[in-house]
């Protein structure tokens, strides 16, 4: 079966839903709009979109299927990204006031840290990994994983971009210091319970 209009439709929808939905990159990027503004908060959207864009191609070309036979390095990969999740919490949980001054201290998260943090994201890997289950025929494979990964990229990145814009449109409203620790650690608390879905998991 070829990729059909029909199918890249749906795929497109598939795409639109899971890019704009609430998830981990989201929420940093409304910390990073709030905190840092759109135009300093580009590389970090770039990066995502780059980075998912290689994370796709990877599980069409075989990566998932490594997982599937090693399931202890998924595993491995899951909790290496919860870490850093909590991580990233503290980090937002402790930014410091708006500033639009470029010579302030604290930084927005860089292109290749937001390219590298897909590859230790839960939803992203679950994205992709739907994506090709779901929605690559096998007739002309290898072309349809590069065609899915393009479109989902494409996607993307205007969708992350609301989430960003969104964050910028908030500066003015959190510019009292108390306002903006109270966004920050708000933030910080959905990157933390966004990881129920893993620790609930663990436990069970």
């Amino acid at each position: 079966m070829h990729l059909s209009l029909d199918l890249l439709l749906g795929f497109a929808l598939f795409a639109l839903v899971t890019s704009i939905t609430p998830g981990p990159n989201n929420t940093m990027l409304l910390a990073s709009g709030v905190n840092f503004g759109f135009n300093r908060t580009i590389p970090h959207m770039l990066g995502i979109t780059c980075g998912f864009f290689v994370l796709v191609v990877a599980v069409g070309f075989g990566l998932g299927a490594v997982f599937q036979t090693y399931p202890i390095l998924y595993t491995v990969l899951r909790y290496v990204g919860a870490a850093y999740l909590l991580y990233l919490a503290w980090k937002i949980a402790h930014s410091g006031p708006v500033s639009d001054s470029q010579q302030s201290e604290a930084r927005p998260i860089s292109y290749l840290g937001a390219a590298a943090f897909q590859w230790v994201n839960p939803k992203a890997w679950i994205m992709a990994i739907g994506a090709i289950s779901t929605y690559t025929p096998m007739q002309g494979y290898f072309t349809n994983v590069v065609v899915i990964a393009a479109v989902f990229a494409l996607i993307n990145l205007p969708s992350v971009g609301v989430w960003a814009a969104c964050g910028t449109l908030l500066r003015n409203v959190l510019k009292e210091r108390r306002w903006l620790r109270v966004f920050n650690w708000g933030m910080a608390a959905l990157l933390v319970i966004s990881l129920y879905p893993l620790l609930l998991e663990s436990f069970s």
